[in-house]
């Protein structure tokens, strides 16, 4: 993270415009991912053409490849609208086919969709980075994990529930409103609209094309233990993605209901989510990223441990207390997997919290674009590498001993803190 002052907005107006624009981000990943496939089973559509949706998906993956143009080419908002207006004239067009066959047409708007949705992340990430100051990211990331959680949840669940009420056409006509009005949120206020700010070192407008990105890495490969960052960003999810791949097979191994699963895991737990963002924001920003990082990474580490427990032999309908709820004719029951649970859910927002803010403090602001996107596919491919082996793992090792080998696979990250901390504190001493 550079040393100069980002533009002078107060903490207050800059925490409302993460808001917004995670908001936004959410959005179009929680309607394909969550209400898409709902909806192509519905249509009948056969599950190995409903896996195309994660092939569309690799695009959340792939945006490194257009981030120099980002980077290279005009302002944050002069990528963050058309790729807004782009989402908003896809989501009108699929509900204009909601009531038709799925064609190929279909499938080529959900990919135009992601493609501009990927362009968004860019684009908001960027000038995220660009728009904070390193002492407030920590409380910035608590935000933004928030928002977009709750974005996503509006066009995933929450669009669900308004498609039983009045049908798929009006539901997708109607998340296609709230992007529109979030585009023109981002449109006319100014605060979505600053320059961009300067970064340490020289200027590299004057690079283009190969000489440009190369001059973008060449501003990663200068933090000191690089490679030791790249391992760290890697392995620092890596128990939290492990279990996480096993989580829904547990709960219904384990003879729980979809319901019992949605509301507890689903619903509760991305409330527990959003406030460890909260939570692990708010402390990261107080402690530092340094503290935040270890301290919340510890927490994920054993929150691990819950589901290990849950999964020993008698525990999954043990009673460990019961509540009576007004809105209950019988007192609820709560079990050790409940509990498991919400640990989990509440370490994890911490843990994301004060790791994003770590991955976003290596960005210089001259290639916020570049650098965050560069991280960011080191870490969701760590993290779908670890998920593939939860799978694995759990049918060789059972369900007990896989869960305790994912609170292991969680240490060795804290190895590379000798190196990984001095970085932090060289960045933070900055301003």
């Amino acid at each position: 993270m550079p040393d100069r002052p980002s533009p002078q907005l107060s903490t207050r107006l800059k925490m409302l415009v993460v808001f917004v624009l995670y908001f936004s981000e959410g959005v179009p990943y929680g309607f394909v991912v969550t209400t898409l496939s709902f909806f192509l089973r519905g249509q009948g559509v056969p599950l190995e053409q409903i896996g195309i949706l994660s092939l569309l998906g690799l695009a959340w993956s792939l945006k490194i490849l257009w981030s120099p143009l980002a980077d290279r080419f005009g302002s944050r908002a002069a990528w963050l609208v058309p790729s807004q207006v782009m989402v908003v004239v896809c989501l009108a067009a699929l509900a204009y086919r909601a009531g038709q066959p799925v064609s190929l047409g279909f499938w080529v708007l959900v990919g135009l969709m992601c493609l501009a949705s990927a362009t968004q992340d860019l684009a908001v990430d960027a000038y995220t980075i660009d728009l904070l100051e390193t002492k407030e990211l920590g409380f910035a990331n608590g935000v933004r994990n928030g928002a977009y959680r709750v974005g996503a949840l509006a066009a995933g669940s929450g669009l669900l529930i308004a498609s039983d009420w009045v049908g798929w056409q009006p539901a997708f006509v109607g998340i296609g409103v709230v992007m529109a009005a979030l585009a023109v949120t981002v449109l006319v206020f100014r605060p979505f609209h600053l320059p961009r700010a300067e970064g340490s070192g020289p200027n590299p407008s004057g690079e283009k094309g190969l000489a440009f990105i190369k001059a973008a890495f060449q501003g990663l490969k200068r933090h000191p233990h690089f490679l030791a960052i790249v391992v760290f960003t890697l392995t620092f999810k890596a128990g939290d993605a492990l279990m996480a791949s096993m989580v829904s097979p547990f709960w219904k191994d384990q003879g729980f209901s979809g319901s019992e699963f949605g509301v507890v895991s689903g619903i509760i737990g991305a409330g527990a989510t959003i406030l460890g963002g909260l939570l692990g924001g708010v402390a990261t920003s107080r402690w530092g990223i340094g503290r935040g990082l270890w301290s919340m990474g510890i927490l994920q580490a054993v929150s691990n441990l819950g589901y290990w427990a849950a999964a020993l032999p008698g525990m999954t309908r043990y009673p460990v207390f019961t509540l009576s709820l007004p809105f209950l004719s019988h007192p609820l029951t709560v079990y050790p997997i409940y509990l498991a649970s919400q640990g989990e859910s509440l370490s994890s927002g911490m843990g994301s919290a004060a790791f994003m803010a770590f991955l976003m403090a290596l960005c210089d602001k001259r290639f916020s674009a570049m650098h965050y996107a560069f991280f960011a596919m080191l870490f969701s491919f760590g993290a779908r590498v670890f998920g593939y082996l939860g799978g694995w793992g759990a049918a060789s090792f059972g369900y007990a001993n896989f869960f305790f080998l994912s609170f292991l696979a969680a240490l060795p990250a804290f190895a590379l803190l000798p190196w990984i901390l001095p970085v932090i504190k060289q960045i933070e001493a900055r301003e």
